[in-house]
């Protein structure tokens, strides 16, 4: 009895040992002198995972991770992505950022008034995303800021943009005035994407929307130059200098100089601003505007008043 009270003391003492060891490993501070970053591939197993964690240096011993994860039973619960752990992250800390999924958030901001094949070029750099860049219809994508994980595919964001683009439409679009001159959704893209290249002055948005919407109640063509110059760049090249006279003569369904009404389609993707601009915009009867020279605009209601507006910003211009 003594003999067994002994080994029984003995096997007590030894797990009692085994297990201040242990977690005095699974809590103590890690081996990284300094953050690094880990990327953890998408269906990579418990194993796999103490090997990428050992070869940065996060961890001391494979089997030291595989032993924690299997008494928390947290094997089935580690999460792809990627990962930066601080200097000197314990055992848990690591293994509690794994299973929380506590990735790397990127952010690709589309501007405003981008055109389908400029948004599409700065999806194709954004770094961390895989795949090709589907091709989209022009004003499809709305200009935000998107989040994203290493790993994610090109294809996936550019969904989520024409999503957003959708629905915002489409909530818009329910909510226009019945007097609103245009008949479908797409008509208010398009108009919003002209609106958009027109100003970049946020308290105008709605102004200039106004001349639009009275133009095409009144029958008259919009003039827009954003259309000529989206005319003259379908090819792909951009236009590097100032529109000519001669210009507004191009021969093109997008060019709203020769043609009455909307162009076929949206001339970029517009904003949520611009879209809002749209459906609401100022009470007005103006129909014209020109560049005031201070990044503005010089708004007026009758010809004669907008010849004098043009004429004091070509004297502007040709000062500057």
């Amino acid at each position: 009895m003594r003999r067994l009270a002994l080994l029984f003391f003995l096997a007590v003492c030894l797990a009692a040992g085994v297990a201040g060891w242990g977690w005095h490993e699974y809590s103590r501070p890690g081996p990284l002198d300094e953050s690094t970053t880990v990327f953890i591939e998408q269906g990579s197993g418990a194993r796999a995972i103490s090997h990428a964690l050992a070869e940065a240096g996060v961890v001391r011993e494979r089997l030291a991770f595989l032993a924690a994860v299997r008494i928390r039973d947290d094997h089935g619960r580690l999460r792809a992505g990627e990962y930066i752990f601080p200097a000197h992250a314990s055992l848990r800390s690591v293994i509690d950022k794994l299973v929380a999924g506590d990735t790397i958030v990127r952010r690709l901001t589309i501007a405003e008034g981008l055109t389908a094949r400029e948004a599409l070029a700065a999806i194709e750099r954004a770094d961390g995303l895989v795949g090709p860049v589907p091709p989209v219809e022009e004003g499809t994508l709305l200009p935000d800021t998107y989040h994203y994980s290493r790993g994610d595919s090109r294809a996936e964001l550019v969904e989520r943009m024409q999503r957003a683009m959708a629905t915002t439409v489409e909530r818009l679009w329910a909510a226009r005035p019945p007097d609103l001159p245009l008949a479908t959704p797409s008509e208010l893209v398009t108009l919003a994407s002209i609106v958009e290249k027109e100003t970049g002055v946020a308290e105008e948005r709605s102004r200039v929307a106004a001349v639009f919407i009275n133009r095409l109640r009144k029958g008259m063509p919009l003039q827009s130059d954003p259309t000529v110059v989206y005319a003259l760049e379908r090819d792909g090249t951009a236009l590097d200098r100032p529109l000519l006279r001669s210009d507004l003569a191009f021969d093109s369904p997008y060019n709203t100089y020769g043609n009455g009404g909307l162009p076929p389609g949206p001339i970029a993707n517009p904003g949520l601003a611009s879209l809002e601009a749209v459906i609401r915009p100022v009470e007005s009867d103006e129909l014209y505007f020109v560049a005031d020279g201070s990044g503005g605009h010089a708004f007026a209601r009758t010809l004669a008043e907008h010849n004098r507006n043009v004429r004091r910003w070509r004297q502007i211009r040709q000062k500057k």
